[in-house]
């Protein structure tokens, strides 16, 4: 996979890490591929935090730094194999990823099993994040019993070890340049899958027929997949948060909720639109859409330097309580409703997540003393309020079954926040006249 940021940008990551590490050994192997059924594999999907310091997508790689006087960053990958390449496809192998990754030292994979103990041996710190890879836990579990069987001969396990992904979560919260660039883009593309799908969006479709025109979409410009499982989910659909089943006929008169986006070299938008399937919203569906609207647009507001994470979703949720109490779906003060949870009857999620590699992104919300974190230029999160209305007896029936979701990505920047999927219709009128002009 081609990739729009520099490998210069990776190496420059490498050394950041790097500089943050007392004396040891890093290790961060990229993800295995996995059997889809028989021979067949799932698509391959690197692990997030290699590529983040590598910028290299092959499997059967892992990444070992060194960090001290003299640092280091050794490359483990694939033997260049001009056989295997004729069925799987180009590989770089040691010798050319050296020198195209910008690596200090590269191996064959194969090397591992020699020389990651040697690599070991006598290291003052282990950096590694034990869980994410049992296959690999079981191999530096027997490295590391090896070497404590060699102390007499005076090879030393690493006394101490520390969760790199701890670490790289950090560093990851804050997006560089070339980052917010390529985050742009995949916003950029999945915003006019979504317009897209309002111009094709009509009564009778399957919403399937929908998705595959966000696969279109993606594809043709670019992405190399979606981000997610799409959710395109009509009707009482939309009630539920995470819809995937995509095969149910679109029916005029109700909404269509399309949660999807796309992934470009590695990065994730991730929009959500909500519009009606015969291109007008009856008088039920626009006073609620307009709610949603509203929260989310003070929320956005909410979105700057010196906030505190959850500021955006407490600004989105004074709003939708007030209008659930205006509604008469809920009683009392909006404090008192707010402290109850009733209000959680229509709306039972928080109103955004971290955005980048992953979907929901690496990323503490909250500081070790248990606040929330203060926002940052740089960070990336989304603003997604919602309103979901099951048949209730406190609902008068024009409401029934109306399901809004609208979903932003946002950078945090010093003059504001940027709306990086803003191409992306969402007003009332913006979504009728383009569907009228279908």
């Amino acid at each position: 996979m081609m990739t729009n940021i520099s490998i210069q940008a990776f190496k420059q990551t490498r050394l950041r890490l790097l500089q943050q590490l007392s004396p040891g050994i890093a290790i961060i192997p990229t993800a295995p591929e996995v059997v889809r059924n028989r021979d067949s594999h799932y698509p391959y999907r690197f692990d997030s935090y290699f590529y983040y310091l590598t910028g290299f997508t092959e499997p059967e790689s892992v990444l070992v730094l060194i960090a001290g006087k003299q640092p280091k960053s050794i490359l483990f990958c694939r033997e260049k194999n001009l056989e295997k390449e004729i069925w799987d496809g180009f590989r770089y192998g040691p010798e050319a990823a050296l020198t195209s990754f910008e690596m200090d030292e590269t191996y064959s994979i194969h090397e591992l099993d020699r020389l990651l103990p040697e690599l070991m041996a006598n290291q003052q710190n282990l950096y590694y994040s034990w869980g994410a890879y049992p296959q690999w836990d079981e191999k530096l579990t027997g490295m590391i019993n090896h070497l404590r069987s060699q102390s007499r001969l005076g090879m030393h396990a690493p006394a101490q070890t520390q969760d790199i992904y701890q670490i790289l979560d950090e560093m990851r919260l804050i997006k560089s340049a070339d980052e917010q660039a390529v985050m742009r883009r995949s916003a950029s593309i999945a915003a006019m899958a979504h317009q897209r799908a309002m111009n094709f969006t009509r009564p009778g479709l399957f919403e399937y027929e929908v998705e595959a025109e966000f696969l279109h979409e993606f594809r043709r410009h670019g992405a190399q997949s979606p981000a997610y499982g799409s959710i395109v989910a009509g009707g009482a659909n939309a009630c539920t948060l995470h819809y995937h089943a995509n095969n149910c006929e679109l029916k005029s008169g109700d909404l269509l909720l399309i949660d999807a986006g796309c992934e470009l070299d590695g990065y994730a938008s991730d929009i959500t639109r909500t519009f009606p399937v015969n291109g007008k919203f009856s008088p039920a569906q626009k006073a609620v859409y307009e709610l949603v609207l509203a929260s989310q647009y003070a929320a956005i507001d909410s979105v700057r330097v010196g906030q505190h994470w959850n500021a955006p979703h407490e600004a989105a949720l004074q709003i939708l309580v007030q209008g659930f109490k205006d509604f008469g779906w809920c009683h009392g003060s909006v404090e008192s409703i707010i402290e109850s949870g009733s209000y959680r009857q229509f709306y039972m999620h928080r109103t955004g997540h971290w955005l980048g590699l992953d979907v929901h992104d690496a990323g503490e919300y909250k500081t070790a003393a248990g606040d929330w974190r203060n926002l940052e230029a740089g960070m990336v999160t989304t603003v997604e309020p919602g309103c979901y209305i099951r048949p209730a007896d406190n609902v008068a029936e024009e409401f029934w079954n109306i399901g809004v979701r609208i979903e932003d990505d946002v950078l945090v920047q010093q003059n504001g926040p940027e709306v990086l999927s803003a191409a992306a219709p969402k007003s009332v009128q913006q979504i009728e006249d383009l569907m009228r002009n279908d």
